[in-house]
């Protein structure tokens, strides 16, 4: 999925203005490569990539809330950074939660390693 990606990048890229849509369907292609790669390590316990993982759905759901606080009218664009008291706790949940689920993966493949 990577590799097509790059490739659909790269062609949307020297096609120019044309080339758009292609372009952004290759950063997408590389980005759900990249994510499901980088998932399927962590829960194997090859690799810990607790950090991208918990950034990803806080930086999704600061985003989310901004756009619904835009879309509601608020008074100043100050009022976008709202949602910042709000992704301190959300992510260091998820970094907690998947700090453990990590840890246990990691142990069960070194056992698995000894028998």
């Amino acid at each position: 999925m990577i590799l097509v990606g790059l490739i659909g990048t790269i062609v949307g890229v020297t096609r120019g203005a044309s080339g758009r849509p292609l372009l952004f369907a290759g950063i997408g292609a590389v980005a759900i490569g990249t994510l499901e790669s980088t998932v399927r390590e962590h829960l194997s316990g090859y690799r810990p990539h607790t950090t991208l993982l918990a950034f990803i759905p806080t930086a999704l759901f600061h985003s989310a809330a901004a756009v619904a606080l835009v879309a509601l009218g608020t008074p100043a664009p100050v009022w976008a950074l709202v949602p910042l008291m709000l992704d301190v706790p959300v992510f260091a949940f998820l970094f907690k939660v998947l700090r453990g689920r990590f840890l246990d993966a990691r142990q069960e493949r070194v056992l698995a390693a000894r028998r």
